[in-house]
């Protein structure tokens, strides 16, 4: 089991669950031709798809193009059970960062027979994180900054006051169906700029001036 690492430690517990929301930026929504949904598209990935984004980020091969997906990731700390805004609130560890790695051919394809598409989000290695920050540096969520840089070019750019779901709302409407548990992940959603990975790519990822990493993509 991957357990995350906290402020330079590592976390008391192992990661569980990923849960996820999909189309949570509207230019997202808009750059893959996707409607604007009327509540959140929730979605799961198990704790085998998680993994340390520094090690490096592996990509299947055969299956068509790998997307990186950028997003602010969120650790849960306390149980939480249909919960208030208040009890999310207290109940939060840490923030880093996590790509959603994503077969889009084989999402596409999916969708198009109106199937789920688990197996283009919830492969194996298809959610590297970051080391957490501490949750005392956030003073406000919805004010959070982030990118990634391929190859030395900008890909993606966000910030989380663009988000139709806001963050704590969103872990307590999660909440409602998912037990939330002591080291599972919130991904909160992607910004428009998705695309392709390969191997040999260089990525640098960065949230506020808390997290600044590099990592490499490989086959595997």
């Amino acid at each position: 089991m991957f357990t995350p690492i906290l402020e330079g430690q590592r976390y008391g517990h192992a990661v569980g669950k990923v849960v996820c929301i999909g189309r949570n930026y509207a230019a997202h929504a808009a750059e893959l031709n996707n409607p604007v949904p009327d509540q959140p598209v929730l979605f799961l990935k198990p704790s085998d798809a998680v993994c340390d984004v520094r090690s490096p980020v592996r990509i299947p091969e055969g299956l068509g193009e790998v997307h990186h997906e950028l997003e602010v990731a969120v650790l849960i700390g306390e149980t939480l059970t249909r919960a208030s805004a208040d009890q999310v609130s207290a109940a939060i560890a840490g923030v880093g960062l996590g790509l959603d790695l994503t077969l889009r051919d084989v999402q596409t394809g999916l969708k198009e027979k109106r199937l789920p598409w688990d197996r283009a989000k919830a492969f194996d290695h298809s959610c590297p994180i970051s080391e957490f920050v501490s949750v005392e540096r956030v003073s406000d969520w919805q004010n959070l900054s982030f990118s990634i840089v391929r190859n030395g070019e900008l890909q993606q750019t966000g910030n989380t006051r663009d988000m139709l779901n806001t963050v704590i709302p969103l872990i307590a409407h999660m909440s409602e169906t998912f037990r939330l548990n002591p080291g599972d992940v919130i991904m909160t959603g992607t910004p428009p700029g998705v695309g392709p990975l390969v191997a040999g790519d260089k990525l640098e990822l960065s949230l506020e001036d808390w997290i600044s990493l590099q990592t490499t993509v490989v086959n595997g």
